[in-house]
């Protein structure tokens, strides 16, 4: 007589703990898989913001910073305080009528931009940028203290640049513009 053959195979239960396990394990990877996939916009909105903060940054801190108004004032060269102007001395601000969207009467001095604000992204020719209605964007432009020049000089300027996505969410870039040549607005 020969011993019983033992059958091969799973046992009821033991396919139901694989089930389980599979299961649990599957739940655990689609959660991720969710995660990310509604995140994965969130990088481009950031990037979107940083984008234009650094562009909106770069712009201002391309502008001279004067003591006298660049188109205004016959002393815009030879000033070397705000006494020193003709008729027009820079304050912080745009002057009556200036805009940051040329041709005419734009936006020719860092302290222009001080309040400055947009709700929806804009070029220099005032054209809506595609894609970019749900943001916004505001400088600050003020006297600072930096390294030997004191805020009181006016040597020195702080622009801060924030830019607000659709979400909600925030970007704050700061930069310095210094005078370096009282006798030249560049």
């Amino acid at each position: 007589m020969s011993p019983p053959r033992r059958h091969r195979g799973l046992t009821l239960i033991e396919l139901l703990m694989f089930i389980v396990v599979v299961g649990i394990a599957l739940a655990a990877m689609l959660r991720v898989f969710v995660t990310a996939t509604t995140a994965s916009a969130d990088p481009m909105i950031r990037r979107q913001q940083l984008a234009i903060a650094e562009s909106l940054l770069r712009e201002v801190q391309l502008m001279p910073i004067t003591w006298c108004d660049p188109t205004g004032d016959a002393n815009v060269e030879t000033a070397t305080s705000a006494a020193g102007c003709a008729s027009l001395a820079e304050a912080s601000g745009p002057e009556a009528g200036q805009t940051r969207y040329g041709p005419t009467n734009y936006f020719d001095n860092v302290n222009d931009y001080a309040g400055f604000s947009m709700s929806g992204i804009r070029d220099l020719s005032n054209t809506a940028v595609s894609g970019l209605s749900g943001y916004t964007a505001g400088v600050a432009v003020a006297a600072a203290a930096l390294d030997s020049l004191t805020a009181g000089s006016g040597d020195a300027l702080k622009i801060t640049v924030t830019v607000s996505g659709p979400d909600s969410s925030s970007i704050v870039l700061q930069g310095w513009r210094t005078r370096y040549a009282p006798q030249s607005p560049y």
